[in-house]
């Protein structure tokens, strides 16, 4: 393959915080999709990654990323017989509490609803969502084309290995970079599905949802635990829906913690949250009130997007 220049968007991305500037959609898109395909030097793929965590994604670059991404992406073939798809993005994984990804997809699916995880396997010093259902006995499914109703985990690999490579990256240069931020926004469905994502810090939460609203997502969004598209299960956290990129608000953050009544594991392992995840998927443990509110909040937001689609037949 014939090696290609991104200089000239390196020139405007790479000046620092302060003299950096802003790429339209479709010179991101260009850009974007010269890394994914691998056009240019690996020098040159490091400098984007570095260049970019230190500027920063606008909303208009993530839905430039976006674009190129979708072009890339081996989509997961549309279902008719449950009511909708709900895509969890799990990159995160558990480090100090534990990650209860795996609950919530089963919840999900309990409800008719197809559940789509995508993917890491395994993360080094982090228990990951993938593990934990594995413990469940939920197997990888290694092609879009296997996938089912009820709970699937996909490896990102086996949706776009051009963006598990970009991905891989962060194990040369110690940091996460813009493909980090586009899995946890994209759609890998053929059709319209609610994709739950999650945020780590405030700002975050405002460059999401404008790309959301940019990109016309179906999506919801909360700061979920460990950056993991679940909810913190110690506290009440503000939750927003996006149905065809328009935002509601649906739930306010509350101050109060509810700690004190949690009896969820304090060791992390797959093994230990998996055991407590089948001892609430079977009501012998409650399900943590903040998750059963995601849970409802799911189940709305999914009735008002097949409501928008219906309307626009």
């Amino acid at each position: 393959m014939e090696i290609v220049s991104i200089s000239q968007y390196l020139k405007v991305i790479g000046r620092g915080a302060r003299g950096s500037r802003s790429l339209a959609r479709e010179q991101a898109a260009d850009l974007f999709g010269k890394v994914l395909d691998r056009e240019v030097s690996d020098l040159e793929i490091g400098a984007f990654c570095l260049a970019m965590r230190i500027k920063g994604e606008t909303p208009e670059e993530m839905a430039g990323f976006i674009d190129a991404t979708r072009l890339r992406l081996s989509s997961i073939p549309s279902s008719s017989t449950v009511r909708g798809t709900v895509v969890l993005p799990s990159y995160n994984g558990a480090r100090k509490l534990p990650v209860l990804t795996a609950l919530l997809a089963i919840l999900v699916a309990e409800r008719g609803i197809r559940v789509i995880v995508h993917g890491v396997e395994h993360e080094p010093g982090r228990t990951t969502a993938a593990e934990t259902l594995s413990m469940l006995g939920y197997t990888p499914r290694l092609h879009p084309d296997e996938v089912q109703d009820g709970v699937n985990f996909l490896p990102i690999g086996s949706l776009s290995p051009k963006l598990q490579k970009l991905l891989d990256v962060r194990r040369t240069v110690g940091l996460r970079n813009s493909a980090h931020s586009i899995v946890k926004i994209m759609n890998p469905a053929s059709d319209r599905a609610l994709v739950v994502g999650s945020y780590t810090h405030a700002a975050y939460a405002v460059t999401m949802a404008e790309t959301y609203s940019l990109i016309g997502a179906d999506a919801l969004l909360l700061r979920g635990i460990e950056g993991e598209p679940v909810a913190d299960a110690r506290k009440m956290q503000e939750i927003a829906s996006f149905v065809a990129g328009e935002k509601t608000i649906l739930q306010m953050a509350e101050k109060s913690v509810l700690g004190d009544e949690l009896d969820w594991p304090s060791d992390v392992t797959a093994k230990a949250t998996a055991e407590y995840i089948k001892e609430v998927v079977d009501r012998r443990r409650p399900i943590p009130l903040p998750i059963a509110e995601q849970l409802r909040h799911i189940e709305e937001t999914l009735l008002s997007l097949r409501n928008d689609v219906q309307q626009s037949l």
